[in-house]
């Protein structure tokens, strides 16, 4: 099946992948869980309700620090009282009055809820502990731009533990390289408009930044938050919240305009939550208690639509009204799962189907799960936006097939036992593992296994399912996935719909 990048390659400018927004939390090992924490009084031998008089030279450091960087690059620390001014939009009217130039761009303060420890003193174990606590305390956000990151911010608590939370921009990291490699580009807000070269531009954007990020992410805490190094200690940086998006970018805004919105109507009422697990590479299982849901939206810049999954989804929409982004975005990177090596406690390693770890070194394999997931959603979106196409393999399919000499009948519509078969071959979870004999027949209770078989024979014949080799799965074919969606689509969006209202008439 040809996705709609190859049906519009005349219309399209070029097609782009890489990091939109990541975000990173940065914790001091050591220091950022309670016990940690006492173990680390206690080796300093200081009482643990003395914690709060061990902060606060440290709070009033990182305070200091800020000012001096504010007077050194001639700016003034903000302090943002009304929480429903937005960080972004005064960093913006900064940006127009100073320009793009790297360095120091605002240094913003709020007072924020944050982590903190109380100590306790137990009477029954006559024992005093720390234990996790909340408080508020100032946080400063610095931003900045960097000659190849872009436009940054660090948020640093001045409390202890001290973590921190970094904003990077994955567009604004290979703007940079393109500068490097000398390839012209040009830029609207977090997207690209054009590229001289597009398949440069994509090698480049798939290169591995993960050092490159830890080193920058390293240097700024040293220069924000001087209490790391009086200590002596580092931040682990983990991954918080990713999206990985993919630009496909057409010529003219009236090329994109009436494909979009035929495409994304339709998905809201043709994507189901099996397809949803698919897209995001899962299985959906019986006993799965994660919220699953679409949600289409009509905002000022235009419409999105979102498949949820848990803490992942998955999303469409027109960007500045030229662009299709697709984007997959996790707020938990352990949700994804992948095969590797796994280091158990009894000191052995396997190869093994593990959850991702967070680290910032996970932003190569998380970056090829994200890949396939758009690939999947980019697929069953090019099945469902060009129906004529699909309508004449339909017509195919209804036909009689002649193998071995046996006659196997089309398949109609508007049978109601086809449309089931179809509807069970499609659910989300036999996507990756396959579909079995005895997984049709948990569906269709009242067929026999030999009935199932000649159902799978006849799929086989008209080409919508294959056989693995020596096995006894079967998956389905690119022509069958898009005959069998774009079949339904047409009964129940189209046939039924209309039928309805001429009757009524």
């Amino acid at each position: 099946m040809s996705t709609l990048v190859d049906r519009y390659a005349d219309r399209i400018l070029g097609v782009l992948s890489c990091y939109d927004r990541v975000i990173l939390r940065g914790g001091i090992r050591g220091f950022d869980y309670a016990q940690a924490m006492e173990s680390y009084l206690r080796w300093r031998r200081i009482p643990l309700f003395d914690f709060p008089k061990f902060a606060k030279p440290y709070r009033d450091a990182i305070r200091d620090n800020a000012e001096r960087l504010a007077r050194e690059h001639g700016l003034e620390v903000q302090f943002i009282r009304n929480r429903r001014e937005r960080k972004e939009d005064i960093v913006a009217r900064i940006l127009e009055k100073r320009g793009e130039g790297p360095g120091l761009v605002a240094i913003l303060s709020a007072l924020e809820t944050c982590e903190s420890y109380e100590a306790r003193y137990d009477k029954k174990t006559g024992r005093t502990s720390l234990r996790p606590d909340r408080a508020k305390c100032t946080h400063y956000y610095f931003y900045f731009i960097d000659e190849q990151l872009g436009l940054c911010f660090m948020r640093i608590s001045t409390w202890c533990p001290f973590p921190a939370q970094v904003y990077v921009n994955g567009h604004n990291l290979l703007a940079a390289k393109l500068r490097t490699a000398d390839i012209g580009y040009r830029m609207l807000d977090n997207a690209f408009l054009h590229i001289d070269d597009w398949e440069a531009a994509q090698k480049l954007a798939d290169e591995s930044d993960s050092r490159l990020l830890h080193e920058k992410l390293d240097h700024y805490a040293r220069l924000f938050c001087p209490p790391i190094e009086s200590l002596g200690v580092a931040y682990q940086w983990n991954l918080a919240q990713v999206e990985y998006a993919t630009d496909i970018v057409f010529r003219r805004r009236q090329d994109l305009a009436p494909i979009y919105d035929s495409l994304v109507r339709t998905a809201v009422h043709s994507v189901k939550a099996a397809h949803v697990a698919t897209f995001l590479g899962r299985r959906l299982h019986r006993n799965n208690s994660e919220e699953i849901g679409n949600d289409f939206n009509t905002r000022i810049q235009g419409t999105r639509i979102k498949h949820c999954m848990g803490p992942t989804s998955i999303k469409a929409y027109d960007k500045a009204g030229i662009i299709l982004r697709i984007e997959t975005t996790t707020n938990n990177p352990k949700w994804f799962t992948h095969y590797r090596t796994v280091a158990h406690r009894d000191g052995t390693r396997s190869h093994e189907l593990a959850p991702l770890k967070k680290s910032i070194y996970s932003l190569h394999d998380l970056r090829q799960l994200a890949v396939a997931a758009n690939r999947r959603y980019l697929e069953f979106l090019s099945s469902l936006e060009d129906p004529c196409v699909a309508v004449e393999t339909v017509r195919r399919v209804t036909d009689k097939v002649e193998q071995a000499g046996r006659s196997y009948r089309g398949f109609n519509f508007f049978s109601d036992e086809d449309v089931r078969l179809f509807e069970i071959i499609l659910r989300g979870e036999h996507t990756i593992q396959g579909v079995r004999n005895a997984h049709i027949r948990q569906h269709l209770l009242d067929k026999s296994p030999s009935q199932v078989s000649r159902m799978l024979r006849r799929l086989r014949c008209h080409g919508l399912v294959k056989k693995i080799g020596r096995t006894y799965k079967y998956y389905v074919t690119s022509a069958g996935r898009s005959v069998m969606t774009t079949g339904l689509k047409l009964k129940t969006l189209i046939l039924i719909p209309e039928l309805a209202r001429a009757m009524a008439a």
